[in-house]
């Protein structure tokens, strides 16, 4: 019999016969819970296993309740994930209490885990990672043990987006500038690799630059978002988004990047109508300097490591889920992290996105979200929640030592989001 099968006959005879007196098991997302990031996976895991859960909205810092039986309680101490098991009364009056329309609280209800797609390069045909830094989504799903799949250009370009229901953005310049690594980098063997597998992979697309092809993929996220996805991006695949599709009709890349010269003024030519967030901004026209535009704030911002935080709007759990489930954490004040995209200046914001997080003291946003046709897209600034200035080369983070990361848990929000409500994705 294949083990997989047989596991899963295991589980549902578990699940069929393990519950006790139709209780239920809350999972605690206060300071009491001891792996928070963790307490994400487990749900996932509940939900894959078509068992509905209940995210409580501010509710103990956004807790999460679902059927109790032995094999979610032993999934929970296996995990390290701190639980409480309530009786179908106590969870009554939970439910009761939350509802009080003067308690700014919300019970949501998880149907379907959303089927994750990470848009990476993953790894070359030697099987290495092809970019010497890491990325922190695909740390946190990898340590909370939620299952996702990857994909690139070839696949987008192909409609596979289609096949999820939520997709993150890598840590991607979709300029076609490499990053603007080349004054830092362009005399490196890893830079001189990723500059020729991309040349080859946009010519075999049939696309004559990478700047034409990051484009045609940024196009097709567009198409996916509006037809009812979920998109998150951190890092430089966030302003470099809305950069390429700005500057859609003019080049802004320099002969280093694409082999000819970029135009001289390419500030007039920028069209914002289709960007998701920003408008108004300018293009860094200097190839060497590593900055694509006015967005970031990295280079405006006198900020002292030690004060860097920036805080979590608080919104209506029963008027706003949307932002409330994003912005659930045990803390209201998030440690700042830098990144090639640290913060964006908040005068470039579109008015109707919505701001969830922010630094007032240096006029800055850190995490914002709006909507595009029928789907959403959320926008996180920095690299590494946990490493302040993670730099080309350094290790990857270790989340066995920051399992209650208030950071990391923005990233795990936008994954259980889509769990909310099931949806007919249009294509």
């Amino acid at each position: 019999m294949h083990l997989r099968y047989l596991f899963t006959l295991v589980l549902s005879c578990l699940l069929s016969w393990g519950t006790v007196s139709a209780s239920y098991i809350l999972i605690p997302m206060d300071q009491e819970q001891s792996n928070h990031i963790k307490a994400y996976g487990v749900t996932y895991w509940v939900l894959e296993n078509e068992v509905e859960a209940w995210w409580l909205l501010n509710y103990r810092g956004g807790s999460f309740v679902f059927q109790h039986n032995s094999a979610f309680e032993k999934e929970c101490k296996t995990r390290g994930v701190s639980y409480e098991i309530i009786s179908p009364t106590q969870f009554s009056v939970i439910r009761q209490k939350i509802a009080d329309p003067e308690v700014n609280q919300e019970a949501i209800k998880l149907e379907v885990a959303p089927k994750i797609a990470v848009y990476t390069p993953d790894v070359n045909a030697r099987g290495e990672s092809v970019q010497p830094w890491d990325d922190a989504v695909t740390l946190v799903l990898t340590y909370a043990e939620i299952p996702y799949k990857t994909v690139y250009d070839k696949e987008v370009m192909q409609d596979k987006l289609a096949e999820y229901d939520w997709l993150h953005l890598h840590h991607e310049d979709f300029t076609g500038q490499y990053g603007k690594f080349y004054r830092a980098y362009g005399g490196t063997a890893w830079y001189r690799e990723s500059q020729q597998r991309m040349e080859n992979l946009a010519a075999e697309l049939n696309f004559e630059k990478v700047s034409d092809l990051k484009l045609a993929v940024v196009d097709k996220i567009q198409e996916y978002i509006g037809g009812g996805g979920f998109m998150f991006a951190m890092c430089s695949a966030t302003d470099t988004y809305d950069v390429a599709l700005a500057a859609r009709n003019v080049d802004i890349a320099a002969q280093m990047y694409d082999g000819d010269p970029a135009h001289p003024n390419p500030d007039p030519l920028l069209e914002y109508d289709e960007c998701l967030a920003f408008e108004n901004f300018k293009i860094e026209k200097n190839p060497m300097v590593y900055e694509y535009s006015t967005l970031d704030n990295t280079r405006y911002r006198k900020v002292d490591a030690k004060q860097d935080y920036f805080t979590l709007f608080d919104f209506s759990a029963k008027w706003d889920p949307v932002p409330t489930m994003l912005t659930q954490n045990h803390t209201r004040t998030v440690k700042g992290f830098m990144g090639q995209t640290t913060a964006f200046q908040k005068k470039y914001v579109k008015p109707e996105v919505i701001i969830l997080g922010e630094n007032k003291a240096v006029d800055e946003v850190r995490y914002i979200h709006g909507t595009r046709g029928e789907g959403t897209w959320t926008f996180y600034a920095g690299h590494d929640p946990e490493d302040y200035q993670h730099r080309v080369g350094d290790p990857e983070t270790d989340l066995n030592l920051h399992p209650n990361s208030a950071g990391y848990r923005l990233i795990l929000n936008n994954i259980l989001f889509p769990a909310a409500k099931k949806k007919e994705r249009k294509t």
